[in-house]
Formats: C-alpha cells, sequence, structure tokens
C-alpha cells in the first residue's frame, strides 16, 4: 500500500501546514539554541541548564488553565495568540544578554509552546470526528518530523558558520516561523466555545479526575524515550561503546525517516481505547528489548560490530515510539469529556515538559553512570509502565462512564422537579 504524504483536505491539511512553518523553526533553534546562549548570550552552561529546567516546569503547570482557556474562548483564536506569543518570546532571545531576561524569555517560551500544544488540539478535537483524529495526528506527527530534520539541515549550516550572524539568523527564522504558524491558523474555520454546563463543576475538572491523572503520569513515564535518543544515546556512544561518534547523527536521521513514513501506517491499526491500550503495551515491550539491544553494545565489541547493534537498537526504539504516539492519542481524546478537550489534553500534554526536565538527570544517572544495569532498569520501567496502561484506562473509562450516568440522573430529577413545579403552579 502506497504510503500518503499529505493529510485529507481540508482543515487537517492546514493543520499540518501550520505544523510544518514553526518546524521548520524549531529544528533549526534546537540544533543551535545551546551554542547561541552560550557564544551570543554568554550564558554558563549551567545557568542554560537551570533556566530551562524552571522554564519548561512552569510550561507544564501552565497547559491546564491555557487548554481551558481554549475551551471557553475558543481554541483558534486562543492558538494564533499563543503563537504570537511564541514568536514573541523567540524574538526577544535576539537581544537579551542576561540569566535574569533569559529565565523570563524562557518561561514565556515554555508557557507559550505548552499551552499551544494543548489548543492544537482542542482545535483539531473541533474540527476533526473521532474516529479520524488518531490517523491525522499521524499525519501532522510525520509533518513535524520532516520540518524538524528540514530546520535541523539549516541549523546545520550556522553552526558550520559559527557566527553570531549565522545565530541571529537561526533565532530570528524562527521567531518568523511562528508568525507564518499563526497566519495559516486563521485560515481554519472558527470552532465555537464550549458553553459552561452551569452544574456547579470547576473549572479545572482535569485536576480531580484521578483515573485520568494516572493515564498520565505513566504516559509520562513512557515518554523517557525523548531525550533518549537526543542526550542520552550521544552521551553512551561516546564514553561506553567503540562505535564512531558520527553515528549519533545517522540514529537521529533513521529516527526521523522512519517516523515521517510509517506514523501513518503505524496509527491504521489504532481505533479505539483496546487497541490503543493494546498498542501501548506493544510498544513498551518492544521498547524493553530495544534497551537489551542497546545494553550490548557495551560488550566491547569492534565498532562496526557496535555500531550495528546500536543501528538495530535504534530501529526497535521508533518502532516503540510510533505505537506508543498512536496509542497515547487515542487514549488522551476518548478519555477526555467533550466540552473539556482543551484542558484534558493541557493535563495530558504535562508528560512532554515533565520529560524534558526529569529525563535528562534520570537517563544520564540510569546509562552513563550505572552502565548495562541502568539499561535492563530502563526497560523493565518501560515494560510496568506499558503493562500498567491497560488496567488505568479500563479504571478512567468506567469512572467516566459512572460520571455521566450520575449527571444523567441529576439532570432528570431536575426536569423532573421542574415538571411538579409547574403543575403545582
Amino acid at each position: 500500500m502506497p504510503i500518503r504524504i499529505l493529510p485529507p483536505p481540508g482543515a487537517p491539511r492546514v493543520l499540518a501546514a501550520a505544523q510544518l512553518s514553526n518546524s521548520v523553526g524549531d529544528g533549526a533553534y534546537y540544533v543551535c539554541s545551546a551554542l547561541y546562549f552560550v557564544r551570543v548570550v554568554g550564558l554558563s552552561p549551567t545557568q542554560i541548564g537551570l533556566g530551562l529546567t524552571v522554564a519548561w516546569a512552569v510550561g507544564s503547570v501552565a497547559g491546564v488553565p491555557l487548554g481551558a482557556l481554549a475551551d471557553r474562548r475558543g481554541p483558534r483564536g486562543t492558538a494564533v495568540l499563543l503563537a504570537l506569543a511564541t514568536s514573541a518570546a523567540v524574538a526577544s532571545f535576539l537581544t537579551i544578554r542576561s540569566f535574569s531576561l533569559f529565565l523570563v524569555a524562557a518561561c514565556v517560551y515554555a508557557v507559550a509552546q505548552c499551552g499551544l500544544a494543548a489548543t492544537r488540539q482542542a482545535l483539531l478535537a473541533g474540527l476533526v470526528a473521532p474516529p479520524d483524529r488518531t490517523g491525522v495526528l499521524a499525519h501532522l506527527q510525520s509533518t513535524l518530523n520532516a520540518g524538524l530534520a528540514l530546520g535541523a539541515a539549516l541549523g546545520g549550516l550556522a553552526l558550520s558558520r559559527d557566527t553570531a550572524g549565522a545565530y541571529l539568523a537561526v533565532f530570528a527564522m524562527d521567531a518568523v516561523s511562528f508568525l507564518v504558524c499563526a497566519v495559516v491558523l486563521l485560515r481554519l474555520p472558527t470552532v465555537a466555545p464550549v458553553p459552561d454546563r452551569g452544574s456547579g463543576e470547576p473549572r479545572l475538572a482535569v485536576l480531580r479526575d484521578r483515573p485520568y491523572a494516572v493515564v498520565t503520569l505513566i504516559n509520562a513515564v513512557l515518554l523517557l524515550r525523548m531525550p533518549l535518543l537526543s542526550l542520552a544515546m550521544p552521551l553512551w556512544i561516546v564514553e561506553r561503546t567503540n562505535a564512531p561518534s558520527w553515528l549519533v547523527s545517522a540514529l537521529f536521521v533513521l529516527n526521523t525517516l522512519a517516523v515521517m513514513a510509517f506514523q501513518v501506517r503505524t496509527a491504521r491499526a489504532v481505533t479505539g481505547l483496546r487497541t490503543a491500550s493494546r498498542a501501548v503495551w506493544h510498544s513498551s515491550v518492544i521498547m524493553f528489548a530495544s534497551c537489551l539491544v542497546f545494553a550490548l553494545s557495551a560488550a566491547g565489541l569492534p565498532g562496526w560490530a557496535a555500531a550495528a547493534i546500536l543501528v538495530v537498537g535504534a530501529t526497535l526504539q521508533v518502532v516503540a515510539e510510533m505505537r506508543q504516539s498512536a496509542g497515547s492519542w487515542q487514549i488522551s481524546f476518548a478519555l477526555a469529556p467533550a466540552h473539556q478537550v482543551g484542558q484534558y489534553q493541557g493535563f495530558f500534554g504535562t508528560g512532554v515538559p515533565v520529560a524534558r526536565t526529569l529525563g535528562p538527570l534520570l537517563l544520564t544517572a540510569l546509562l552513563v553512570t550505572w552502565g548495562v544495569p541502568g539499561w535492563l532498569l530502563l526497560g523493565a520501567v518501560f515494560l510496568g509502565a506499558g503493562a500498567a496502561t491497560g488496567p488505568a484506562v479500563r479504571w478512567a473509562e468506567r469512572s467516566r462512564a459512572s460520571r455521566a450516568g450520575t449527571e444523567r440522573s441529576a439532570h432528570s430529577h431536575t426536569g423532573q422537579d421542574a415538571g411538579a413545579a409547574a403543575v403545582r403552579a
């Protein structure tokens, strides 16, 4: 079956265009940001790490209220404003030259990025029918990877020049890319805000939804795979194996191209909560196998053999990533009430900044410091999280059905009381 590159016409294709526009800028930003902050802004690596940790921690907290704002005010307008805020935050990096201003700008950037992710999900939910959402999200993920790859190539040109002007050009391009994203989002139809139910329901109901919180926590554990390829693997390859250092770039390209080519096809098997839970479980098993293979690369093998083992491990890792992504998308939408998609997606999305904040520290300690036992423990953590997904999803499903039944009963009694009062009158 041929691979369909473009998403279906209409709203999905416009969403993909918006995703592509800012992911190109982000790809260049990710490649160049560390050196830019050191060589142009004048910060130390410790200051950069502290600032970004604080920023993503703040961003993870802001995702829920910004998602709730999208529910109440409409996701398209909220997404446009957050894209503009992200553009302004990136543009401010062009002029700041102190840690305090860097910290403020980084917090604005992280808050806007986390909020934008939540409002985009709410926007997609308002424009795409439930059966089609996972497939559209797979297309958007492929588009994201294509944009990141192109942006990383452009960022590589800036790195080869290694001048302040080249780095400034990258940040200017990223700021413009979010302006373009905002303009593209304006081409989408307006999604009406969801009116309040007026039943005394708390504004941030997701914070009281314990089953959904457990599902979100499990997903955050599974997302520890995110800093695995970008941070832990480079250190592992250089310090623990005889593989050539250029393999780091090759593994990144392998991951990007595989997601671009096969994410849509992988997502087709996910059609409901049962298949989604099964996909996450299978992904955890494959991830466990990947960790075992990565551990073998430290067995003192020749460089070519270690490289071959690392390629096998990275292939298993990207297969697991695609399955876990498809399953988690379906779970996050299917368990969210229709009138609170924004805040629920904002809460579920906190797994990404949590993984970005805690992942580097945890993975460095596990893999670089502990070595092979660390890989075995990490694989067991993935396996345990995958096994816990199914029961947690079923608990959340029962809880949601119970709440819906209680609400219907309450509305029925209210209608009966009103009818009785009318008769008495």
